[in-house]
């Protein structure tokens, strides 16, 4: 049941939003000019009670509960009537019209950032957007229908890190198809794997907490890769094989990706406009297309589809490809060894990220359809949804 709000009550009225917040890391790549947006918070103010006068004493009994508003003396944690609550949020709905700050409270956007006192009459503030879409991984793989190991290994990560003004989500994620006889790629991949997230982790997670982060994000991810590719060679020479893998490994840094990349796995980014591909294949067709001279669509038929001139681990050192991309209207973003894009094509790939808000169920439903389509190669995803606000 709705309730007019008193009469002698002051609108409600919303704070302006916060601007975004500077570049975390100066010696990182510039924050694009275009920030996704935040979300924003409107303070309601309840208001406050009058001493009952004499008069008022003689003419009946003190209001119920559900009549009774919230005195100022009343610490903002005190549980509320459904009668108040409902009270609020039709003066939340209703501060949409005011664009002015409360009377006391500051304007400036800097000064709004953090954590601050509430005043005595005030209640903790109420969300003013809602995302139908929050920030969630999961990352899965499958042996397939025809191989006897999985060589392939996958890997995902989200958490918070502190920055000046508040909290920044950070997500790791990693896909490595690896390739070698006597389980040489199965070894491969997982040291891919952990070397990357290791590094990572040291470099970056660690010395956030510690308030000392002063890593630039490019080379960091390049010298992940390249130290996955010395840890590689180094077991191999120890093995005797020619064990390597490809890897691709994406940092979310808020509303940034840093990709290092080596080999034919993928990286997408699902846009309006469809899923766009954001890394290069190192492979012999992957060449032809990048030169003009294969058609995307003949990639996977072709004969040297799998034959790669790059890899992880192969050789002394390896040439890293990086890229820098802003999540922008990205809703998904997805990675994935051959044994998935080689088998199924990007239409249907597309459709099974937005049959699902749960990146669990797309995974499951990505290796389900290359399973359906022959299954003849490991197959490895990691999808990740991205925060969608409602318009």
């Amino acid at each position: 049941m709705k309730t007019e709000s008193p009469s002698d009550q002051p609108p409600p009225k919303k704070l302006p939003p916060a601007e975004p917040s500077t570049a975390w890391w100066e010696s990182s790549e510039p924050t694009p000019d275009a920030a996704p947006p935040t979300n924003q918070s409107t303070e309601v103010r309840h208001p406050t009670a009058e001493p009952p006068n004499a008069e008022q004493e003689a003419e009946g009994p003190a209001p119920t509960e559900a009549e009774t508003p919230i005195d100022g003396s009343e610490t903002p944690t005190t549980p509320y009537s459904i009668l108040t609550i409902e009270q609020a949020v039709a003066a939340l709905a209703a501060s949409a019209e005011t664009p002015t700050p409360p009377d006391g409270m500051p304007a400036a956007a800097d000064e709004l950032e953090g954590t601050r006192q509430l005043e005595a009459d005030s209640a903790p503030a109420l969300s003013a957007s809602r995302s139908r879409q929050g920030l969630a991984a999961m990352a899965a793989r499958d042996i397939g229908r025809v191989r006897e190991v999985n060589q392939d290994s996958v890997f995902a990560m989200l958490t918070t890190l502190p920055r000046e003004g508040g909290e920044v989500a950070v997500g790791l994620f990693v896909v490595a198809d690896g390739m070698g006889g006597h389980q040489g790629g199965e070894v491969a991949s997982r040291l891919a794997v952990r070397t990357v997230v290791h590094h990572v982790l040291s470099q970056l997670v660690l010395p956030a907490l510690d308030e000392r982060m002063d890593e630039a994000l490019q080379p960091m991810m390049i010298a992940a890769v390249q130290s996955a590719n010395e840890a590689i060679w180094d077991a191999a020479q120890v093995m005797g094989t020619d064990m390597g893998t490809t890897c691709t490994a994406v940092l979310l840094v808020g509303g940034s990706l840093y990709l290092a990349h080596v080999g034919d796995s993928r990286a997408y980014l699902f846009e309006p406009g469809g899923l766009r591909q954001i890394t290069t294949d190192h492979s012999t067709v992957g060449r032809l297309i990048q030169l003009g001279q294969l058609d995307p669509s003949e990639a996977r038929e072709h004969p040297l589809r799998n034959q790669l001139y790059r890899t992880v681990g192969q050789q002394p050192q390896v040439m890293v490809d990086f890229v820098y991309q802003t999540v922008g209207q990205g809703s998904h973003l997805l990675l994935c060894s051959d044994g998935l894009w080689g088998l199924v094509n990007e239409t249907l790939m597309a459709q099974a990220l937005l049959r699902s808000p749960w990146p669990q169920d797309a995974c499951n439903e990505l290796i389900a359809l290359a399973n359906l389509a022959g299954g003849d190669d490991n197959i490895s995803a990691v999808v990740v949804t991205l925060p969608l606000l409602e318009r």
